[in-house]
């Protein structure tokens, strides 16, 4: 289940980018990974109710699926057959797709929790494990998209849309998820699901959401500008024919290994330090993440790209993954999906969607406004040194603000 799932979004997220700066949108990327924000507002607290509420949530599954695999395909083959394609008929496809697809990455874990604590097996223990053969779906649809020539067109789009449309129909095999059908009389906000809203009146779960939406702000950078960034190199001679240039998506692919691996250490990190510590260690990464981006290049400076993938595991998965595990241990039963719905709101919603459009206006100001070349890639630098800065403002502040006493398993 985790390795398509993340298959899915692996066939074109890293690459996109450098797909759209070449047919021309190179100044609207960043609403394109926006639009992964927004539908993340709303959709996954949306579908996360209808699964706590009516339809088991595998069956919820396999349809958002089946929606956004056919949307995605649509898109791509768009993109295909256009001369010149118009961003307004290619992001209204795209942004169906990912309405639908978005609510996914929730839904899964729902899935994962309800199977597992079925079994009697302990969430913390035994789904870092099972979330790292997401990474490896996602690492084996980047590679295929590099090796197969489709980063820098539409078929990675037709790509992914196939993917889905092969996950929608192995969710319907999935274990079922029991759905929450009392019987007892209830309030109209119960009956919508807003009671996973209810978390914001504690206080230090209010806390750690709003982190969350700041923290947020940095997941979709690397994704939507570090294609088009690596491909800059290829307007200076002495950067042309590098690896990183020419298989910018195999270089990027160094990240997700790391993630492979990061998450199996997330059990015994949130055992140990505790879900604050663990936290900070994912702000620091994401400071490391973009100041490698902006003091390195892809001859001798390399490994300091390298580096940075390195560190990105770190970054995601002890945010993500950690996260997503704290909330399901903070919340009841009945409102889980829903509140799994509302981490992903606060992060890859409001967070990620501030976040990819003012990254967008720093590019544009930094570097869409400069002749490429030696230009261009310096202003790469500015921006890139521009969003560590930010990262580590956030991460001083949550370490002054966000209150946790954490009680070291003996385990």
């Amino acid at each position: 289940m985790n390795f398509l799932q993340f298959a899915v979004w692996g066939a074109y997220l890293t690459s996109m980018g450098r797909y759209l700066g070449g047919a021309g949108m190179a100044e609207n990327i960043g609403w394109f990974y926006a639009m992964q924000g927004v539908v993340s507002i709303f959709m996954p607290a949306l579908v996360g109710i209808v699964a706590d509420r009516w339809i088991p949530a595998q069956k919820v599954l396999s349809l958002c699926h089946g929606l956004a695999g056919a949307a995605m395909l649509a898109a791509g083959l768009y993109g295909l057959g256009a001369e010149v394609p118009e961003f307004g008929t290619l992001f209204t496809l795209y942004s169906i797709s990912v309405a639908f697809f978005m609510p996914t990455i929730a839904l899964t874990n729902s899935v994962a929790y309800s199977a597992l604590s079925g079994a009697g097996l302990d969430t913390v223990k035994h789904f870092p494990p099972i979330r790292v053969f997401g990474t490896i779906g996602f690492i084996c649809a980047m590679l295929l998209t590099d090796a197969l020539g489709f980063q820098v067109n539409a078929k990675q789009l037709a790509f992914s849309g196939v993917l889905s449309l092969v996950f929608c129909l192995y969710a319907l095999t999935l274990p079922n998820c029991p759905v929450n059908k009392t019987a007892e009389k209830k309030s109209l906000a119960q009956t919508l699901g807003l009671d996973a809203f209810k978390l914001f009146k504690q206080k230090k779960m209010a806390i750690f959401f709003i982190f969350s939406m700041l923290l947020g702000v940095s997941l979709q950078i690397t994704n939507g500008f570090a294609n088009p960034f690596l491909g800059s190199f290829e307007a200076i001679a002495e950067y042309a024919d590098t690896f990183g240039v020419k298989h910018s998506n195999m270089l990027i692919s160094l990240s997700q290994v790391s993630e492979t691996l990061c998450i199996l250490l997330i059990p015994i990190c949130l055992r140990k330090f505790g879900i604050k510590k663990v936290m900070l260690m994912a702000m620091l990464a994401w400071v490391f993440r973009f100041g490698l981006f902006g003091v390195g290049n892809p001859g001798s400076g390399v490994w300091m790209f390298v580096l940075s993938m390195i560190v990105y595991g770190v970054a995601f998965d002890f945010f993500n993954v950690s996260g997503s595990l704290y909330v399901d241990q903070e919340t009841k039963p009945e409102i889980r999906s829903s509140a799994q719905g509302l981490f992903m709101m606060m992060t890859n919603g409001l967070g990620a969607t501030i976040g990819t459009l003012s990254a967008q206006a720093v590019v544009n100001a930094c570097v869409n406004s400069k002749p490429a070349g030696v230009a261009q890639v310096e202003g790469w630098s500015d921006a890139w040194l521009i969003f560590a800065a930010y990262a580590l403002v956030v991460a001083i502040m949550f370490a002054i603000i966000f209150k946790y006493k954490h009680q070291p398993s003996k385990e």
